[in-house]
Parts: structure tokens; C-alpha cells; sequence
């Protein structure tokens, strides 16, 4: 079982270390965040605080049932109903339903606390995992993209808006 929570300030030590155990191990199917991001994480953290204080985006951390942080799962660029699905789990983590688990229930509080209606999301030709997560959880392709001058595939998922 995962649990969200959304990112805070005092999430940063913990969420720096998970991204630079992960670095090499995201690199593998995302484009690399480059040595700056790790130089300019407090600062970069700050602004995206004030981004999600804005709405302009939802920032989670994916937890475990230890409390343990083994992810991330973010909506960005919320705009008209509309949000970009962004989501990564660390290796020790990874292929035990915690990206499943963690992008069902970002798409329930789409819908319920923040209002969208719409989630697309892109992911490389060359991860079939995050393939299959965004798959199982109704998203459907609608063309292909470039991600970092890699091969990749953009997807759509229509939200059930409660009323």
C-alpha cells in the first residue's frame, strides 16, 4: 500500500537523498536532471512550494507502508481543468505496484480535491513499465513525442468530475 503526501518544506532532506540514490536508475528511462539540480535543490524545492501555493501545480511524495519515501507523483501545469501526470519510483520500490498504486490515487484526488477534468502524460518509447502503469490506470495514447531527443508517446485520460 502507498500513501501520498503533499510535498512540504520539511520533505527536503529526505527527498534529496531519494533522488540522488536514484539518479543513475531514473537516468535509465528519463532524460537525467543534470549536476545542477542536486547544486540548486533547496532553491528549485522553494519555487516549486510557491508554484503549488499558486495551483499552478500538485507535488506528492509517495510513501510506504513504513513511512518510508519511495516516490514521487506530481501534477504540473494545471490549467483549464487540465493537468500534466509526472511520476517516478525508486528502485527498491520499483515493480511492486507502487507506480500503479500511486498514479489510481493521484487521479482520485484530481477529481476530488483539485477539479480536473483531463490528465495527459509522456513517457519514452524504451520504458514499457511506465507503459504499462499509465495503461492500467485508463490512460489511452494519442501520438508520439520527443522527451529529451528520446523517442516517446503522449497519453490521455478523460476524469470523471464528481458533482
Amino acid at each position: 500500500m502507498v500513501k501520498l503526501e503533499q510535498l512540504r518544506a520539511d520533505h527536503a532532506d529526505v527527498l534529496l537523498v531519494f533522488e540522488q540514490e536514484n539518479r543513475e536508475y531514473f537516468a535509465r528511462s528519463v532524460p537525467d536532471r543534470g549536476d545542477a539540480y542536486f547544486a540548486e535543490f533547496a532553491s528549485r524545492l522553494r519555487a516549486l512550494l510557491a508554484e503549488q501555493d499558486a495551483g499552478l501545480c500538485h507535488f506528492h511524495v509517495v510513501v510506504d507502508d513504513q513511512g518510508e519515501l519511495i516516490g514521487r507523483v506530481n501534477l504540473v501545469d494545471v490549467a483549464e481543468g487540465t493537468a500534466e501526470l509526472g511520476y517516478r519510483i525508486g528502485e527498491r520500490a520499483a515493480g511492486r505496484g507502487a507506480a500503479t498504486a500511486a498514479v489510481e490515487e493521484v487521479c482520485r484526488l484530481a477529481v476530488v480535491a483539485y477539479r480536473l477534468s483531463v490528465l495527459t502524460a509522456v513517457t519514452t518509447l524504451d520504458n514499457p513499465a511506465s507503459m504499462a502503469v499509465l495503461r492500467r490506470n485508463g490512460f489511452t495514447p494519442t501520438g508520439d513525442i520527443s522527451i529529451g531527443g528520446r523517442p516517446g508517446i503522449r497519453y490521455r485520460r478523460p476524469l470523471a468530475v464528481s458533482r
